[in-house]
């Protein structure tokens, strides 16, 4: 399995390699690979190399449910590793080499991802004005969902298509994926944008008069609840307080419907130094100089203070105007439309 890290990105397109499993697992957890999408994707393919490593023929042995317990844990918040692996083993097995069950459902999930994802940007097309300011939040793009994107994948159709189109982008701390990919993404794509601070959101609203707010989804609720990057419920607010739309674009795996709201959705905690210090990236001679005086993280924050550090946040159904899949566009009242549409 090869993945490009997107902890170096955007100073450095470093490529990682890998057949074991372990360190998939441990791409998922650094962030090297994220985004829902994404880190289902690996699952499966994590999965199938778990499988030809315990040389597994018909059957889950308990080696093999050791690893997919181990897989499942890496990220607590995105549905998508849960409901990957639980298709990976509802797969008849039967005197077949269980690795080579496992690769082919793991292709089949890469091809289904990016093709729902191009199915979001045609459906989100019709929400787009020909002239349009979009704010959106976090990373979204090719790199997060195995091609094309979601939020971004809207953004993305909305550019084909010839709709003048420009965005918003927040940085989105503290690990900024916003500022390091989106504004990779965008640029390498030539769509016009605007990178700010998570801050500033509310008055760019103002400024650039924003027609609409459009972002992702790691777990969406029965309700229609969803979690996403922390930062996503304060937008939603501004979004009320603007009377802006505010859209939430996701696949049909991101919705989890044994989870009735938002209580019941697991927020990751992150370590504090993500918090307390700024990465700074070694593909420079400067920065590997800095590197090595004074760590591969640069302390921003005073020693010993508490930090609370949520990976996500859980945005209320009622601030959302609509959830657009590769199913559709759904709409209120979400808990008959939400069961309707991926039940």
């Amino acid at each position: 399995m090869t993945i490009i890290d997107q902890t170096r990105l955007p100073l450095e397109e470093k490529f990682l390699s890998s057949k074991n499993y372990r360190d998939v697992c441990e791409w998922i957890k650094s962030l090297r690979i994220r985004g829902a999408p994404a880190i289902g994707i690996a699952a499966a393919y994590a999965a199938a190399l778990a499988a030809f490593e315990f040389g597994s023929k018909g059957k889950i042995d308990p080696r093999l449910d050791g690893a997919l317990g181990e897989i499942h844990q890496t990220r607590p918040t995105a549905v998508n590793i849960r409901n990957i692996l639980a298709r990976l083993r509802k797969l008849d097995l039967s005197g077949k080499v269980v690795g080579d069950v496992f690769l082919g459902e793991a292709h089949k999930i890469l091809a289904e991802e990016v093709d729902s994802c191009r199915k979001i940007g045609r459906f989100g097309l019709e929400l787009v004005p020909d002239e349009a300011v979009i704010l959106t939040h976090c990373h979204t793009g090719g790199l997060a969902t195995g091609g094309y994107g979601t939020a971004l994948g809207i953004i993305r159709a909305a550019h084909e298509a010839g709709k003048r189109v420009m965005v918003i982008a927040d940085e989105t701390r503290p690990l900024l994926q916003g500022a390091r990919l989106t504004a990779y993404e965008l640029q390498k794509l030539g769509i016009d944008f605007k990178l700010i601070v998570d801050g500033a959101s509310g008055i760019a609203m103002k400024k650039f008069k924003v027609d609409l707010v459009v972002v992702g989804a790691d777990r969406i609720a029965a309700n229609g609840d969803t979690a996403n990057k922390i930062g996503t419920y304060n937008l939603s607010v501004l979004c009320k307080e603007h009377k802006i739309p505010f859209y939430i674009a996701a696949p049909s795996s991101s919705f989890d419907l044994a989870a009735k709201s938002g209580e019941d959705i697991p927020i990751e905690e992150r370590n504090p130094d993500e918090v307390t210090h700024f990465r700074v990236a070694p593909s420079a001679p400067w920065r590997k100089f800095i590197m090595t005086l004074m760590g591969a993280n640069c302390r921003s924050a005073p020693e010993n203070i508490s930090v609370y550090a949520p990976a996500f946040d859980v945005t209320p159904a009622d601030n959302i105007a609509a959830f657009i899949t590769e199913r559709g566009i759904i709409r209120k009242p979400y808990l008959a439309s939400i069961a309707k549409a991926v039940g």
